[in-house]
């Protein structure tokens, strides 16, 4: 399923957001971030949105499920979100030159 588009309606995001208990002010950063962006994101990046609006992971991958993604995409998702994350921690720890 990776590489399919998904669409979902800014109010229903908005209602299942509410819904799991994100504030209003969490959703129109999360919109405005999303309008920034032409309302397209990759689903990588979303669920880090989803995640920086207060929302854990178990309730970023029922947002993920609601809009039609399927559990294995989900859990690659996730991988590569923590991959990522990984990647940007130790890129700011570590320094490593290799020398002949």
């Amino acid at each position: 399923m990776m590489g399919a588009t998904f669409t979902v309606s800014r109010i229903e995001l908005k209602r299942t957001l509410t819904t799991l208990g994100v504030s209003e002010r969490k959703i129109d950063e999360l919109t405005a971030e999303l309008n920034k962006m032409h309302r397209h994101a990759n689903a990588v990046a979303f669920a880090g949105m989803l995640q920086k609006a207060g929302l854990r992971t178990d309730e970023a991958a029922n947002v993920l499920r609601r809009i039609g993604i399927d559990d294995i995409s989900i859990n690659s998702i996730f991988n590569m979100l923590e991959e990522e994350r990984i990647k940007s921690a130790y890129g700011k720890v570590v320094d490593l030159v290799i020398e002949e």
